[in-house]
């Protein structure tokens, strides 16, 4: 199975964050960024935050969608987040990769398939690129990510580590 993706600025970053970002090149048979999400990352960096670079990343591909849904410009979400959803709903064959939960839910309502930093996390285990989910859960909640106990329970269970 041939598996793309397109991601959002958040899983970069947080992937980035605890040595992870490679992963994608092994999961996916391409990446995606419309240069939305390349505009967050460099204006992270501008402001001194710990971001990729896309350009060290010959895989990362910056595509932009031709449209935008109308209905979504109102919504509380990013440029990063509205450009990776529109190319998804372009190629509804690829996997759109976003953390912020309404942009996941709007995601899913458009029928788009989803996966956050999380379920990247179960899948490189899962092809055998990390043997625990579990140190990583942990360092990206050192890094800044949200992650309810709940969540954190339920993301080890399906990893058999709980």
């Amino acid at each position: 199975m041939s598996l793309k993706a397109i991601s959002n600025t958040s899983p970069l970053l947080y992937l980035h964050r605890i040595g992870g970002i490679e992963w994608l090149s092994k999961l996916f048979d391409s990446v995606w960024l419309p240069s939305a999400v390349v505009d967050e990352l460099r204006e992270g960096k501008r402001k001194g935050y710990d971001v990729p670079n896309p350009d060290e990343y010959e895989w990362l591909e910056i595509v932009n969608p031709k449209s935008m849904p109308s209905e979504w410009l109102s919504l509380d979400l990013g440029p990063g987040e509205l450009a990776a959803m529109a190319l998804a709903l372009e190629n509804s064959s690829h996997v759109v990769l976003l953390d912020d939960m309404l942009a996941r839910r709007t995601a899913q309502v458009a029928g788009l398939t989803v996966w956050g930093t999380l379920k990247i996390l179960l899948e490189a285990k899962s092809n055998k690129l990390i043997k625990r989910v579990e140190p990583y859960i942990n360092q990206l909640s050192e890094s800044g990510m949200w992650i309810s106990d709940e969540v954190r329970q339920r993301i080890l269970l399906l990893a058999d580590e709980k």
